[in-house]
C-alpha cells in the first residue's frame, strides 16, 4: 500500500526527508560568513578562502551523476542513511585538521557524500507515496533546503564569532549526527523498491540526449551560469562587509544570508506566475531581477545592500524554480537523469564563481564583482529571450494544429 497524505508513514517520511535536507545545505553553505576568518587565520586571499565552499560544491553536483543509478539498483533509504553518516564523520574531522589543504580535502570528500540526499529523495517519494503525498512532500522537502542552507550560515556565523572556525564545525556536526539519527529512525523503510541492474551505456546515452536537445542545454546554462555569479556574490560582500567602513562581525555576515528568504516566497509562488506570464518570461523577469538587485548593491548605504541581495535572492530562486519545472516538462526522455544534470550544472557553477569573480575583484573591487556579474546576466537573459521565442513559436504550431 502507498503512503497517503496525512497518514503517520507520510508525517515520518516527510520530516525524515527534511531533516536530512536541512542538515546537507547546512553542512554545505556553512563556511560562507567563516571566509573572512579562514583568510586571515591560514594567510589566505579571497579565492583561496572560497576554495572551503568550491570543494564541497563541485564534488557534491558531480556526485549528482553516481547516486541515482546506484540507488536504482542498490536501495533507496540505506544509500541515504550511508552518505548520510559519512557526511557526519567529515564534518567532525575537519574540526581536528589543523591545515587548509586537509580542510580542503575533508571539505571535497564531504561534498561527495552529501550528493547522496538530493539525489534519491525525490526517486524514494515517487516509490513509496501516491501522487498527491508526493507534491506534498516535495513542497516541505524542498523548503527544508533554503532554511538549512539560511540555519547553517546563522549557526556559523554566530559561533564562529566567538569561537575559532574548528569549533563550529564540531557544534555542526555534532547537531548533525542527532539529525542523521532521526533520519534513519523515522524514514520507512522501501517496500516498493524495485532493483534495476545497472546499465552504464544507458546512463552514458541519456546524458548525451539530454545534452543535445537544445531546450535542456539552455536552460543548464542559464541555470549554471546564474549561479556561478549569484552564490559568489555572497561570497564576495563578506569581505567588504567585514573591512572599513562598516566592520560587521561574523555573526552580523551571517545574518546576511536571512535575505535568501525572499528566494524561498519566489519558489513557493513560481508555478502561479509561470501560468500567468509563461516560464520563459518568469526566467526574464528574475534575471532582471537579478540585473536590479546587482546594481543595488552598488550603493554606499548598507540598507542599500541588503535591499539588493533581498531583490536578487528573490530574483535567482524565481529562475531557479521556473527552470526547474521547464526542465522536467522538455525532456523527451529519463526526466529523472534530466534534472540530474540540471543540477550538477548548477552546482558546477556554484563551485566555479570564485575563479571567474577573482579577476575583477582584484582589479575593481566589489564593483569589479558587480561588472562581471552583469555581463554574465546579459548572456543568461538573451538566453531566455531565445527560450521565450522557442516557446511562442511551439505554443502557435500547436494553436494552428489544432485550428
Amino acid at each position: 500500500m502507498m503512503i497517503t497524505t496525512g497518514t503517520r508513514d507520510f508525517w515520518y517520511a516527510t520530516l525524515a526527508l527534511a531533516l536530512g535536507s536541512f542538515m546537507i545545505f547546512a553542512n554545505v553553505h556553512m563556511t560562507q560568513p567563516l571566509l573572512p576568518q579562514l583568510a586571515a587565520t591560514f594567510e589566505l586571499t579571497p579565492l583561496q578562502a572560497s576554495w572551503s565552499l568550491t570543494a564541497t560544491l563541485s564534488m557534491l553536483g558531480l556526485s549528482l551523476l553516481i547516486y541515482g543509478p546506484l540507488s536504482d539498483a542498490w536501495g533507496r533509504k540505506n544509500l541515504m542513511s550511508i552518505s548520510l553518516l559519512g557526511a557526519v564523520f567529515t564534518t567532525l574531522a575537519i574540526s581536528q585538521v589543523e591545515t587548509y589543504s586537509s580542510l580542503l580535502i575533508l571539505r571535497g570528500l564531504q561534498g561527495l557524500f552529501l550528493g547522496g540526499l538530493p539525489a534519491i529523495a525525490i526517486a524514494y517519494m515517487g516509490d513509496e507515496f501516491e501522487r498527491h503525498a508526493v507534491l506534498v512532500a516535495v513542497g516541505l522537502y524542498i523548503s527544508a533546503n533554503s532554511l538549512g542552507g539560511v540555519t547553517g550560515r546563522l549557526v556559523s556565523g554566530f559561533v564562529g564569532e566567538h569561537y575559532d572556525w574548528q569549533i563550529v564545525f564540531l557544534v555542526l556536526g555534532s547537531a548533525s549526527f542527532i539529525l542523521v539519527l532521526l533520519f534513519i529512525w523515522l524514514l520507512p523503510s522501501s517496500k516498493h523498491f524495485q532493483a534495476q541492474p545497472l546499465h552504464p551505456r544507458s546512463v552514458v546515452s541519456d546524458l548525451k540526449n539530454h545534452l543535445r536537445n537544445p531546450l535542456l542545454l539552455t536552460a543548464y546554462l542559464i541555470g549554471g551560469l546564474n549561479m556561478l555569479v549569484f552564490l559568489t556574490q555572497y561570497s564576495y560582500i563578506t569581505f567588504v562587509l567585514a573591512d572599513a567602513p562598516y566592520h560587521l562581525s561574523t555573526h552580523a555576515l551571517g545574518m546576511l544570508f536571512l535575505t535568501y528568504l525572499t528566494g524561498s516566497l519566489a519558489s513557493a509562488g513560481s508555478g502561479r506566475a509561470a501560468l500567468w506570464l509563461s516560464q520563459p518570461l518568469c526566467m526574464i523577469l528574475g534575471i532582471l531581477l537579478l540585473i536590479t538587485g546587482s546594481l543595488f548593491t552598488l550603493l554606499a548605504p548598507l540598507p542599500m545592500i541588503v535591499s539588493g541581495f533581498l531583490i536578487s535572492s528573490f530574483g535567482f530562486f524565481l529562475t531557479h524554480s521556473t527552470l526547474s519545472s521547464w526542465v522536467s516538462q522538455h525532456a523527451l526522455t529519463a526526466r529523472a537523469s534530466a534534472s540530474s544534470l540540471y543540477l550538477v550544472f548548477y552546482y558546477l557553477g556554484a563551485s566555479l564563481g570564485s575563479f571567474y569573480l577573482e579577476p575583477f575583484w582584484q582589479w575593481a573591487g566589489w564593483p569589479g564583482v558587480v561588472s562581471a556579474s552583469l555581463l554574465v546576466f546579459a548572456i543568461t537573459l538573451s538566453a531566455a529571450v531565445w527560450l521565450s521565442f522557442r516557446h511562442n513559436e511551439r505554443v502557435q504550431k500547436s494553436f494552428l494544429a489544432n485550428a
